[in-house]
């Protein structure tokens, strides 16, 4: 009996195939399952015509992700973080945070999923880790995790000092403004009074 596969089976064939079966398995097995159809003209050509329109999708998906390896192939992305005892850092680093880094750094959406390491990062050093976007598909990346000094502690902190001390310095600039046409209104009328007292004298 001849039937067009519409899944791969092993031991029988691939999606699309056109194979001759015994009218047992056919009946009891793959017509049942849903996972062949008997072979008329008109469902061979259908199940063809469908088998090519997922290969073209396939083709144009692959296109994207052929692509979209080129762009992380080679990234080198960095983290910096504080070490606790034995070297070890405080917390870890992530594919969920390495993902988030890598897709920031080629503008991408990276799922975690495709970041390929067995458990977090736990110390400073530099690892080369595999992102796989597909079967074959697999670029690879360099995740540099590194200490964070003091002095770069206080290097995020200085901005922030120096902000204060701008938005200080413009508080007191505006309150001077606002003082001096005071001071002014009364230098005027000081010299007022005075220019009548010197009237009276004469």
């Amino acid at each position: 009996m001849k039937v067009v596969l519409l899944e791969d089976i092993a031991g029988t064939g691939e999606a699309g195939e056109l194979k001759d079966v015994s009218k047992g398995y056919a009946k009891n097995f793959l017509l049942p399952r849903g996972l062949a159809l008997i072979a008329t003209p008109a469902v061979t050509k259908q199940v063809e015509s469908r088998l090519e329109r997922k290969k073209l999708g396939e083709s144009v998906d692959r296109e994207k992700l052929i692509e979209l390896a080129q762009q992380v192939e080679g990234k080198e992305i960095h983290f910096r973080a504080r070490l606790g005892g034995g070297e070890r850092l405080f917390g870890s680093i992530t594919a969920a945070d390495v993902a988030e880094e890598l897709s920031r750094t080629i503008g991408s959406v990276i799922d975690k999923k495709k970041i390929d390491i067995e458990k977090p990062f736990h110390q400073t050093g530099s690892y080369e880790v595999a992102v796989k976007l597909a079967g074959d598909i697999k670029p690879k990346i360099t995740v540099v995790i590194e200490e964070e000094t003091e002095q770069g502690a206080e290097k995020e902190e200085k901005p922030e000092k120096e902000k204060k001390q701008e938005k200080k310095k413009q508080t007191e600039q505006k309150a001077e403004k606002e003082e001096k046409p005071e001071k002014k209104k009364r230098k005027a009328k000081g010299k007022e009074e005075k220019e009548v007292k010197e009237e009276k004298k004469d």
